[in-house]
């Protein structure tokens, strides 16, 4: 009868429920662990440095975890459980489509703030899925899958009661889940003050589009010109080099994407490609090398990407549209793929700064044709720096597009999976 005087939230806070006490350092640990892997990646996070930062002993830390692979579990199903939990309170709270996915969108953002000011959970980046084994990753896999089917019935709810415009459904989903998937990597750069006002011209963006002159953009028409591989005369031994490395560096890039960087073997990629080990390590060093080559192939790709486009369209937005739906075919196409940044954060920091700095010189390559779109009118007054983060979000989630959708045509899957970005998910009034 005593323990009928404790109500049921003053007893979960009492501090003879241990219970409560187990699963109040459960999530602590979940969240410090979270914000660690998403700052310097789970390959370089040590057990040690989770239960330093948090004050403990790595014994007591083994009370609640089993090893590190099984932090990463629980920190993904753990931000998996938080997601779902957003969409049934606003499933609850909100009736139309393009409410639920505009709530949903805001709240990554508000989520993030949340944890920087130490008012809620660090939630971990799902980067590392494909580096988890057996059932933990069928379970991570099942639930991720389960939420975007959640989002993609928004949007088909949208469609079907007109608040959304016609639109591919799985295409429109995967792009804005990649663009919000992708606020870890630079959200950290804006002002705490600035954030909602960033996330509302985002979703602004998602919203409109950045189409100008009030009708939907019309995609040019491209050719893909197949590049053929020449064999190099037998004398030319540097040509024929830098054609298995070529060769080594995409066969390792399909493996880091599909597999993680821990979960990729240097014997299976030499296996794979049919050649002795002896072969494969004189052109690679070592896992970490040839991570760091994978990286430079792809940003050689996007760069002569940012270099043709110019020669191929006339207005800055006809410029960014084309750049996007190339870089998509490569993805997506025998000429690729291209590296996942998912997997950036195994490279040490010296490198990945390398890297990253490339890759924002790309960004701001990009940024330009929207730049000179606002200035010939085919883009409308937008913040470009918010839209080449949202898009790059977007492109970095395009690989692989089959697993998610039938394509019959790469470059139509493109149109489709970019015309978020560029259409808007609102109906225009003059279209």
């Amino acid at each position: 009868m005593k323990a009928d005087i404790l109500s049921d939230d003053s007893a979960s806070t009492s501090p003879f429920n241990r219970s409560a006490q187990h699963d109040a350092k459960r999530i602590a640990i979940l969240s410090q662990a979270a914000r660690l892997f998403n700052y310097k990646g789970s390959r370089a996070t040590t057990l040690h440095d989770v239960a330093d930062s948090l004050g403990l002993t790595k014994t007591s830390l083994y009370y609640y975890v089993k090893s590190k692979d099984d932090l990463i579990y629980q920190c993904y199903m753990g931000a998996l459980e938080l997601h779902h939990a957003d969409l049934d309170q606003i499933e609850k709270r909100h009736a139309g489509a393009m409410k639920r996915i505009s709530t949903y969108f805001l709240q990554h953002f508000e989520n993030w703030l949340a944890a920087q000011e130490g008012k809620g959970l660090h939630i971990a980046a799902l980067l590392e899925i494909a580096a988890l084994k057996g059932t933990q990753r069928k379970r991570v896999e099942a639930s991720y899958i389960r939420l975007f089917k959640r989002l993609r019935e928004y949007i088909r709810q949208g469609i079907t009661e007109g608040s959304i415009r016609p639109c591919e459904p799985t295409s429109t989903t995967r792009a804005i889940v990649g663009s919000v998937d992708w606020t870890f990597s630079w959200l950290h750069s804006i002002p705490r003050e600035k954030v909602r006002t960033i996330a509302n011209e985002a979703l602004d963006i998602i919203t409109n589009g950045i189409c100008g002159g009030g009708v939907p953009h019309s995609p040019l028409k491209i050719f893909h010109e197949k590049k053929e591989s020449v064999c190099p005369e037998d004398f030319n031994r540097e040509a024929k080099n830098r054609l298995k490395q070529e060769a080594f560096f995409k066969t390792g890039t399909r493996f880091f994407n599909t597999q993680g960087f821990t979960g990729t073997s240097l014997d299976e990629i030499a296996e794979h490609l049919h050649v002795s080990k002896g072969a494969f390590y004189y052109h690679i060093k070592n896992k970490e090398d040839l991570l760091f080559h994978c990286y430079s192939l792809s940003l050689d790709i996007i760069e002569g990407i940012h270099t043709q486009s110019p020669q191929l369209a006339g207005t800055g937005l006809e410029k960014a549209e084309l750049t996007c739906r190339r870089v998509f075919y490569v993805q997506n196409s025998d000429e690729g793929p291209l590296i996942r940044y998912n997997t950036i954060t195994a490279l040490p920091m010296e490198r990945r700064r390398q890297i990253l700095k490339r890759t924002d010189k790309n960004n701001v390559d990009f940024g330009a044709f929207l730049n000179e779109g606002i200035k010939d009118g085919s883009v409308r007054p937008i913040n470009t720096l918010i839209a080449q983060h949202l898009i790059t979000g977007a492109r970095n989630a395009a690989m692989d597009i089959k697993r998610w959708r039938k394509v019959d045509s790469i470059d139509d899957a493109a149109i489709d999976y970019f015309d978020v970005f560029f259409n808007g998910l609102r109906p225009r009034k003059n279209g």
